[in-house]
């Protein structure tokens, strides 16, 4: 199934001759870029989009993915924070985002002959609240992964057939996706739960969220992982490092980590 997959994957690329790649480095378009470049080679581009809503090291990620695989590798800079639309944080705040992604990169593609401009999106994501895809819809953009209707546990399954370090890479959305809807974004806000995540990484939690609503900043860890956290990490060094960052408050979900809980108020207002 996974190989009849990929066979179809390559068959897309072969029908582009020349195709720019919407590159996050998250596993998605990382999978895509690698096809690509595999059936294009140097025809392909892959472009990263750098902005205060991308971590340091998801960029430095981004660039070393693309060396070991030896991609044509570009990065551009990217201006949603100068938009109120997105700062402002509604509920479609990713209509926003990748409006002004796509609204880069498709000038950069028909500057430079690239008929086609793809991305990373696959088949579970048109089942969640995205968006951001209407806006790649109204550019034009590809979808090679949900055409073929490859589910996110068949990206990691296909990246790690093909030999991808990365196959089981935990999934690392843009940091305004911390914030609750309603909650203005700011550069200062994004950089503080940024480095909040980065010092939970030193501690060596893999998979996690820091949540920002107002001056408290809600941890989320993997429900299993919970009760090992609170008995080997010094929770009055944590607090300090996060209020020395800028927060004022410092809370523990004991749910624990799951994927778009804070479209959860968006559940609600439908019900």
């Amino acid at each position: 199934m996974i190989t009849q997959k990929l066979q179809q994957l390559q068959s897309i690329f072969h029908a582009m001759d020349r195709a720019l790649i919407a590159y996050s480095g998250g596993i998605d378009s990382t999978l895509v870029a690698k096809i690509a470049h595999d059936v294009l080679g140097d025809q392909a581009l892959a472009v990263t989009a750098e902005s205060p809503s991308l971590m340091l090291e998801d960029l430095d990620a981004a660039k070393h993915q693309a060396e070991f695989m030896g991609l044509t590798h570009r990065i551009v800079h990217t201006h949603e924070m100068d938009n109120p639309n997105y700062t402002s944080n509604p509920t479609n705040r990713c209509y926003f985002c990748k409006s002004e992604l796509h609204d880069t990169l498709k000038p950069l593609a028909l500057a430079e002959g690239y008929p086609y401009v793809v991305d990373g999106l696959n088949a579970d994501d048109l089942q969640d609240y995205r968006p951001g895809i209407q806006a790649a819809k109204e550019r034009g953009v590809r979808s090679p992964l949900a055409e073929v209707g490859l589910s996110k546990l068949e990206v990691r399954e296909l990246s790690k057939y093909l030999g991808l370090p990365w196959w089981d890479k935990p999934s690392q959305p843009c940091l305004s996706s911390r914030f609750p809807y309603g909650e203005l974004i700011t550069t200062e806000k994004l950089h503080r739960v940024g480095q909040c995540e980065r010092y939970l990484r030193q501690l060596g939690v893999r998979d996690l969220r820091v949540r920002s609503d107002g001056e408290t900043a809600r941890i989320e860890l993997p429900p299993e992982e919970i009760k090992d956290f609170m008995a080997r990490v010094d929770l009055a060094t944590l607090v300090a490092a996060f209020q020395d960052y800028g927060f004022t408050y410092v809370t523990l979900d004991l749910e624990g980590y799951k994927s778009g809980k804070l479209n959860r108020v968006l559940e609600k207002t439908r019900v």
